[in-house]
């Protein structure tokens, strides 16, 4: 937590009207209050504007140039963070009211070598992975269409996606785009993300959701990818078009973004583009491995720190962009406005966490408002963005590799050093080790020894065979030479089975949600013929819906 200091008066209060004896102590005490201070210099706080709305008054100024010391101190603070992380590459635009503070790159594209098309260093053009920053961008094309009257925040999804299906049948009816822009639908936490690691596209992931375990409509917070997805496949479709193109005719090239796209096959062509990296055994190295169309409006936007500060101006004009209002405000402020909790108080004096639609909404120490989101692919991106609108200032930082807490770190620092003028603390060692589960291998067995004595094993017969989910489809389990082979999902994901204990087996499983190291434990359940007739695949149980059986 970030702390404050400053010089309050305490004030006793007494019930009822003031006796005389108590007035004239308490002038006498205000009289010599005024003298002691008269000889000392006080500082000097801004009083709320008394025709300003109480809830935007805010008692700690900016001077400009604090602003600017801050964006001088973003060269260091930007070296010093790469030095710390060994991320390769990152990019920052810095932006207040129309005016461009910042804008540039430091390190390189692509460890280990010359990137694609020539230069490998990172520059103000240089393309990333948004990762999660693409829920924000995404809403505001949401608001493009809102404004233009398509479509409303209110509107059932079911209006334009007649088949989208919660498993209740009065949600499903009900839910609107508003509802899943602010993790609010009842779906759990990162619904269907299980299913695009097996491979599954869009709109066969969206169909299968009503499987899943639900929690509370419009009453708990859960934050999904697919859940969002849909509710933008539902705009689109109301656009007559797909969300891609949407975006693109919307808002990227209204605000001249040329470099910026939801087709991840735009970003793999670009000349200038960062690659994805992870950790390997000596530092970072390019992996290429995310591809995250099936999920594009709320993950697969892909950016350059040019383009987002053209993005961040709109927001922070309330919609205009060259002195034309390109969204209007009654569609654009619903998303930058409080719509779920995100993390309520564990005491009274706690500030409540809340989301609006596709943005973080929170309040700095200094009670400002901050509109801010991270983004992160365990297969390389990590992002950030914090705008404060009170300032009309935004700070946008990409990296090219897996989450270190980088972004996050340097954006708090900067708005840090804006309202501060120093660091309240060591925010990389802060965000660092509540970022780094992110990438860390998954599975209940990382870290264990295979058993010494395991009991054997059944004849591989005894386990081979064709298996089936409802939620998951079919999967296969294969004799080959080499041993057991398992396969899940149309893509299929194929994973060599190595023998543990019994008829327990594990699987290496590498994709976005179990990165490399991980361990998913495979488990058959025999019937009372000898055959397995059920198979239970660890690192697809989160919901409970892991376990495969035989027709």
């Amino acid at each position: 937590m970030t702390r404050s200091t400053g010089i309050s008066a305490g004030r006793r209060a007494i019930p009822g009207a003031f006796p005389g004896a108590v007035l004239g102590a308490a002038a006498a005490l205000f009289a010599a209050n005024t003298a002691l201070h008269a000889q000392s210099a006080l500082p000097e706080f801004a009083l709320p504007d008394p025709a300003m709305s109480p809830a935007r008054a805010t008692v700690l100024p900016v001077p400009q140039d604090r602003i600017a010391n801050a964006v001088a101190s973003l060269d260091g603070l930007a070296q010093d963070l790469l030095d710390r992380t060994g991320v390769p590459g990152l990019a920052v635009a810095v932006v207040q009211g129309q005016d461009t503070l910042l804008m540039r790159g430091w390190g390189q594209r692509a460890e280990g070598g010359q990137a694609e098309g020539g230069q490998a260093e990172v520059d103000a053009d240089t393309v990333f992975l948004l990762a999660s920053l693409s829920k924000s961008v995404g809403a505001t094309v949401v608001a493009t269409q809102v404004a233009n009257g398509a479509v409303s925040w209110d509107d059932p999804v079911r209006d334009y996606l007649p088949w989208f299906d919660l498993g209740d049948p009065w949600v499903s009816d009900h839910v609107t785009i508003g509802d899943l822009y602010a993790h609010r639908s009842g779906l759990p936490d990162h619904a269907g993300d299980d299913l695009e690691d097996v491979g599954y596209d869009r709109r066969a992931v969206l169909e299968r959701l009503a499987q899943l375990p639900m929690g509370r409509f419009r009453a708990d917070y859960a934050y999904t990818n697919f859940g969002l997805t849909a509710a933008a496949e539902a705009v689109a479709t109301a656009a007559g078009t797909d969300w891609a193109s949407l975006s693109e005719r919307a808002l990227y090239a209204p605000l001249g973004m040329g470099a910026t796209s939801s087709r991840h096959a735009d970003y793999m062509a670009r000349g200038n583009r960062a690659a994805a990296h992870v950790p390997g055994a000596d530092g970072f190295a390019v992996a290429d491995l995310r591809q995250p169309d099936a999920q594009s409006p709320a993950g697969g936007v892909s950016s350059s720190a040019r383009d987002m500060a053209q993005w961040m101006k709109l927001v922070l004009s309330g919609g205009r962009r060259d002195g034309a209002q390109l969204i209007a405000p009654g569609a654009l402020v619903p998303a930058l406005s409080p719509q779920a909790i995100t993390g309520r108080p564990a005491d009274a004096a706690d500030r409540t966490g809340s989301y609006g639609y596709g943005v973080g909404i929170g309040v700095r120490p200094s009670g400002r408002v901050m509109l801010s989101h991270s983004g992160a692919f365990a297969f390389g991106a990590a992002t950030a963005y914090a705008m404060l609108p009170d300032l009309k200032l935004g700070i946008v930082v990409l990296t090219n590799a897996s989450p270190t807490g980088l972004p996050e770190a340097l954006a708090a620092s900067f708005l840090d050093r804006v309202e501060f003028g120093a660091d309240q603390r060591d925010w990389l060692a802060a965000y660092g080790p509540r970022i780094a589960p992110l990438s860390a291998p998954a599975g209940a067995l990382v870290g264990t020894s295979p058993p010494q004595q395991p009991a054997a094993a059944r004849p591989p017969d005894a386990y081979a065979g064709r298996y089936d989910s409802a939620y998951f489809g079919a999967a296969e389990v294969r004799k080959t030479a080499d041993g057991l082979l398992l396969e899940v999902g149309p893509a299929p994901q194929r994973l060599p089975l190595s023998h543990w204990d019994g008829d327990r087996f594990v699987a290496f499983p590498v994709t976005e949600n179990q990165p490399e190291g991980s361990v998913s434990q495979v488990v058959f359940t025999i019937g009372a013929d000898g055959q397995a007739d059920m198979v239970t695949v660890e690192h697809l149980n989160d919901a409970g819906l892991g376990g495969f059986r035989r027709p």
